[in-house]
């Protein structure tokens, strides 16, 4: 079994094991940036930086495709993300972690690798259900609070969204939005990887917050955040099972015309 764990804003070194490899790959898609591969209890990781190295990618500019075909030549059956998000939720605080169940994608992003033939994947269950519940209970092992479930909305970026834009997402009834989660989630789909992520939510979304959002703040509140997310994602392993029993691994079933 190998997993990966694909970091998101201000987690850009694994810190969970010790470095057996690195090496960036060339794929279809282009070349990803550097990739760690290290042990977690006798588990081989492999430690994905999304933004690349020092955050020189932003959102809109990351190769998604490569990243996600490079884990599958990797033979990485699991990925665990992680998401910094603003909070739509008032239910919601800066520092809370949500485990989302669905999501809604407002990207204009190239989202499939199936340009040239016909499928259609199934997403009823957005997020690997089992990847979801080693979260769920990890996070609650580790900081005793976690929210199970919501909607995760992810815009384009690079900006921060409008307040129209966040009343609009708060009608359509999402929790959090970010700007990395897809079309990460639905690519691992296509290549029948099973896929799930952990949210941090850092500030408030816009007209929710009473001032300025700014990208300072969100890197603060991960710094703070980051020794427990570490934490999580490790017991999240432990939890694991060793073989799948989810959907995920037969989401091209059926899926091809």
């Amino acid at each position: 079994m190998r997993i990966a764990i694909i970091g998101g804003t201000g987690v850009y070194d694994p810190k969970i094991f010790k470095e057996k490899e690195s090496f960036s790959m060339r794929t279809p898609y282009g070349t990803t940036h550097k990739l760690c591969i290290g042990e977690v209890e006798g588990v081989e990781v492999v430690f994905l930086p999304r933004h690349g190295k020092g955050h020189s990618l932003p959102p809109h500019r990351i190769n998604y495709k490569a990243n996600i075909y490079a884990l599958k030549e990797l033979e990485v059956e699991r990925i665990f993300a992680t998401n910094s998000v603003g909070g739509i939720n008032p239910s919601l605080s800066p520092g809370d972690f949500l485990i989302p169940e669905d999501y809604i994608d407002f990207t204009r992003r190239d989202s499939t690798f199936y340009d040239n033939r016909v499928v259609h994947v199934d997403v009823s269950q957005a997020y690997c259900p089992e990847l979801r519940n080693a979260l769920i209970k990890a996070t609650d092992e580790i900081v005793g609070k976690v929210f199970n479930g919501g909607v995760y909305a992810c815009t384009q970026g690079p900006r921060f969204e409008t307040k129209a834009e966040i009343r609009m997402l708060s009608m359509l009834g999402c929790d959090v939005v970010g700007m990395t989660g897809l079309p990460e989630a639905t690519l691992a789909r296509e290549l029948e990887i099973c896929y799930a992520s952990i949210c941090l939510v850092t500030n408030p979304a816009a007209g929710i917050s009473k001032g300025k959002l700014t990208a300072t703040e969100v890197i603060e509140l991960v710094k703070k955040k980051e020794k427990e997310l570490r934490e999580i994602l490790l017991k999240a392993i432990e939890f694991v099972p060793k073989k799948r029993n989810c959907p995920c691994k037969d989401a091209l079933k059926g899926a091809e015309l």
